[in-house]
């Protein structure tokens, strides 16, 4: 482990390295100035391989040393580093303020060997544990992120799930009234799965889901759009900032993917691959409509694309407020 020694007495100095080196310490530092233990501590973070014990003495020259431990513990990147006091005071005022400013342990000079060996030792197995528990803590942060993705996801295609598609509707909803811009929503439904799946089973059904998911994911490109698996062969997507023509392209450009990869459809009135109804809604929001009405046109828009024949797109301004009271 690193040990940093900051003293401006010569002699302390090397007695503490002769001590410390005997009792198996190979990697000390020692610097006699404030400002040089600062330099030390910044570069051995920035090489990956921090300082983990701090041993300086209270009487520093030109920067209390108070104060420096102050200054020292007020840096984010190492107020966790434990600080062994070291001073010729043995007063209760100046104690007390070694601990106040952030030290963890205090030694008196005359420096004794057998002291020096046990302080140094516990504060170092304090700084082990405290690197384990900082690790621990990291370690759930990352799987709790995980498991917050996990919970997002669609297992079986990797898109958004339904929960997500709603959050973020809701979402989306609220930004782009408060910029009094358009929000886009497309509904995407696989003509005839049941019998896609009747004819071939469900295990080529899911690889058709799968596919078609990453057709229309091909097509979306902006950060702020969203794909979402919607439940069993539907999919949505969110469209924020997007006006109604710009909706209807990108649905035309889903047509034209899920016609690219050509999954054979054995059991289809419509063609003889995979096609998909689309319906689209867009309109910017207002205090008299909510995500439900942008929702429903959507849905109305995917029921009449089915109704006069699939494979094609059908289109719903979102209902202004006047709309609505009627």
């Amino acid at each position: 482990m690193k040990l940093l020694i900051v003293d401006e007495c010569s002699a302390s100095v090397a007695f503490m390295r002769n001590v410390l080196a005997a009792a198996g310490y190979a990697d000390i530092i020692a610097v006699s100035h404030f400002d040089q233990a600062m330099a030390v501590l910044a570069a051995s973070l920035e090489s990956g391989t921090p300082v983990d014990l701090v041993i300086m003495g209270v009487d520093l020259p030109g920067h209390g040393g108070i104060g420096a431990i102050l200054t020292l513990k007020s840096h984010h990147d190492f107020e966790d580093i434990p600080l062994i006091a070291v001073t010729q005071r043995s007063d209760e005022a100046t104690l007390d303020h070694a601990f106040s400013a952030g030290a963890s342990d205090y030694i008196v000079k005359p420096l004794s060997a057998i002291e020096l060996r046990a302080r140094v030792r516990s504060a170092l197995q304090l700084r082990r544990e405290m690197v384990k528990r900082m690790q621990r803590e990291r370690e759930l942060e990352e799987l709790a992120r995980k498991l917050e993705r996990m919970s997002n996801l669609d297992s079986l295609t990797g898109l958004a799930n339904r929960r997500c598609f709603d959050d973020s509707l809701v979402k989306e909803w609220v930004r782009n009234g408060r910029a009094d811009t358009p929000l886009g929503l497309i509904m995407i439904d696989i003509d005839h799965f049941k019998h896609y799946n009747d004819a071939l089973g469900h295990v080529d059904g899911d690889a058709c889901l799968r596919r078609v998911a990453e057709a229309i994911q091909a097509e979306v490109h902006r950060p702020g759009d969203m794909v979402a698996r919607y439940g069993g062969e539907e999919f949505a997507v969110i469209l924020p900032n997007t006006d109604y023509p710009g909706s209807l392209a990108v649905a035309d450009n889903i047509h034209a993917s899920v016609a690219r990869i050509g999954i054979e459809h054995p059991d289809s009135t419509v063609s003889c691959v995979v096609t998909v109804s689309i319906g689209v809604a867009s309109g910017v929001p207002s205090c008299g409509t909510t995500p439900e009405h942008l929702l429903k046109a959507a849905d109305r828009a995917l029921y009449q694309a089915k109704e006069s024949g699939r494979n094609r797109t059908r289109g719903l301004f979102l209902p202004g407020p006047e709309d609505l009271r009627q």
